[in-house]
């Protein structure tokens, strides 16, 4: 029979989003590999900021969740192959991080966590999309019919949401004036997203420019389009 762990963690914020952040943070910390899906949140105050800045007051939440203890190392080969490339590149590059995976649905999701994210994530997210590449890359030469998804204590979720919204602003400025907007450089996963959280808007289109590793997206309006 698998034991689990009942966690409970408080944590506060400006609002009831970055409170939730921060207790997701702390389950991983004392979890690493937690499925962030399962956890449950319970809003304990939704934070007040008072009159001109003064009398403020944090939001604050509880969220509950279930640790599963599971050795990745005893599931496929492909989630050792991926977990063990992960470790040494992050060794190489003198990242002192604890790295755990697990396979769900074709996708192995290698997480990790500790003191030196920063240097793990780099610059816009450039070497953690560049250890993402490459360890997708081995797991095709291993022949498994899996991706891989290199994660840094919900560093993904956190820049995918921050994507959505640079599309959404983007998108009302093409919109609103008429003229093409232009984004800052980003990796090809990041412009990814853009494109992705765009390519129905019936109001603007997305194209990529220039050359790595300084390529952008570019946000126009439909009637340019041509």
């Amino acid at each position: 029979m698998t034991e689990t762990t009942d966690l409970r963690v408080e944590a506060e914020g400006e609002t009831v989003g970055e409170a939730k952040w921060a207790a997701l943070r702390e389950l991983e910390r004392l979890a690493p590999g937690i499925d962030r899906e399962s956890v449950q949140f319970q809003i304990v105050s939704e934070g007040e900021r008072g009159l001109l800045g003064v009398g403020y007051t944090p939001a604050k939440v509880v969220a509950l969740a279930q640790a599963h203890p599971e050795p990745p190392r005893e599931q496929g080969g492909e989630v050792v192959v991926a977990l063990a490339f992960v470790e040494r590149v992050a060794a190489a590059i003198g990242a002192n991080v604890t790295a755990t995976a697990r396979e769900r649905g074709g996708v192995v999701t290698v997480t990790c966590t500790g003191p030196d994210l920063g240097l793990l994530i780099g610059k816009h997210g450039q070497t953690i999309d560049a250890i993402q590449y490459l360890a997708n890359a081995v797991i095709r030469v291993e022949d498994a019919e899996v991706s891989v998804v290199v994660d840094a204590a919900g560093y993904r979720a956190r820049r995918t949401a921050a994507l959505q919204t640079v599309a959404r602003n983007a998108a009302r400025r093409a919109a609103g004036t008429g003229r093409r907007v232009e984004l800052d450089p980003m990796t090809a996963i990041e412009r990814r997203i853009v494109h992705e959280s765009l390519k129905d808007d019936p109001e603007v289109e997305t194209s990529s420019e220039g050359s790595e590793p300084n390529r952008y997206v570019v946000v126009f309006p439909r009637r340019l389009a041509g």
